[in-house]
């Protein structure tokens, strides 16, 4: 599956064939397993996200790009998060005090994944070929990526992204 992925569908499609949690758990939601929590550190069970649009957002707060995005997003989130849709962020920042200090000072109200720059977050990112931050990936209320290009369309078309995402199937 990884090469499959890696070879044909990430580079050509942006596409995931395959459910990344739910019922046929696959590498997502065993990375993700014990580690998604609230801003306030509490555990979310993965099951939660079940039926939801989900953004994976890669970012850390020595990148200026991100620093630049995450208000933006932070907006679009406080419009959406009420529509069946939640961000899990994945920081790359060095320490899990430089995270909360971004989340904090960013308005970031949403989901992470616990710590910071680890072997998780790493591990994401080479499943998802990120190639750089901010990064955030949309999927699907199963799992399935929809889009790796998630930044681009909170910036150019936030009235109308979330719509087009519930609209689309990846299947």
């Amino acid at each position: 599956m990884k090469l499959f992925v890696t070879a044909v569908i990430a580079p050509l499609l942006g596409v995931i064939a395959s459910p990344l949690w739910g019922q046929d758990s696959s590498s997502l939601s065993e990375i993700l397993s014990d580690s998604v929590q609230t801003v306030e550190g509490k555990k979310v069970e993965i099951e939660e996200l079940e039926g939801k649009i989900v953004g994976l957002y890669f970012s850390a707060h020595w990148c200026g790009p991100c620093r630049l995005f995450t208000p933006v997003l932070a907006e679009f989130y406080e419009t959406h998060k009420e529509q069946d849709f939640e961000i899990i962020f994945i920081s790359f920042d060095k320490s899990n005090t430089e995270k909360q200090n971004y989340m904090r000072e960013a308005g970031m109200k949403w989901l992470t994944m616990k710590g910071a720059g680890n072997r998780k977050a790493k591990q994401l990112a080479e499943e998802f070929q990120v190639q750089g931050f901010p990064t955030l990936l949309i999927l699907d209320d199963s799992g399935k990526l929809i889009t790796p290009n998630g930044r681009a369309d909170v910036i150019t078309s936030s009235e109308t992204a979330l719509e087009r995402w519930l609209e689309t199937d990846p299947s």
